[in-house]
Formats: C-alpha cells, structure tokens, sequence
C-alpha cells in the first residue's frame, strides 16, 4: 500500500508542476483514463500517449493548478483518494468563466493498479 500511495502522490506532485512526463512515470501503456463531472463520463482515453496528448493540451488552461490529497482509502487492487482541487485560468471558457477566474472543487480519483503499475484512473467530482 506504501508503494501505491508513493506513485500516486508522485503523479500528483508532476500533475501540479505541469510535468506531463513526470505524470505519465507510473502508467501502463494501456491504462483506461476517465473524468465523471455530475455523474456523466466527460473524457473517455485510452493509452498512455492519448493521456499524453490530454495533458500536454490542458497545460494550457491553467495558469496555476494544484490538487491536495485529503484521504487514502484501499481495496485490494485499487486506490481511492480524495482531493481537494484549486486552478486558476489561463483562458476564458464557454460555459462562462473567464481568464483569471479560481476554480475550487472537491473531487476524488480511483487508481487501479496492476503489476506495480496504474492500468486505469477515474476522476469523480
């Protein structure tokens, strides 16, 4: 569970320093990545270099972002965490926001492990 938690928070600390590379360290190259916003699937990706893609293209929607891990919760091959979610805008957004507007949400990510790498990711909030 150690080693578990220590990936996790490794891609965590790379998703806040915008470090796609440092993000992608523990994937495997098949993982299955999904974002459920209000109970709807809003990004479904498949493969390690679709995830590369999306993250490389979202770089540039915020100017600051940083996602705190509030809780651990195990269950045999998956880990929930819980996070508390803060961004800044880098550009305005359709649905309304604007350039410079502070987004903060409460979320959480279900890691699925598989052979000492993460095979599939869902974030919930």
């Amino acid at each position: 569970m150690q080693e578990r938690e220590q990936m996790i928070q490794a891609y965590v600390e790379a998703y806040n320093r915008f470090d796609v590379e440092g993000m992608l360290v523990h994937l495997d190259e098949n993982i299955q990545f999904e974002n459920i916003s209000n109970g709807e699937v809003t990004l479904s990706l498949i493969g390690k270099e679709a995830i590369r893609q999306q993250a490389e293209q979202s770089k540039g929607y915020f100017s600051e972002r940083c996602q705190t891990i509030t809780s651990f919760k195990h269950e045999n091959n998956l880990c929930e965490i819980e996070v508390d979610y803060e961004a800044v805008l880098d550009i305005d957004l359709p649905m309304g926001l604007k350039k410079g507007d502070r987004i903060q949400l409460e979320g959480r990510s279900v890691f699925q492990f598989e052979n000492d790498k993460i095979i599939a990711l869902t974030d919930i909030s």
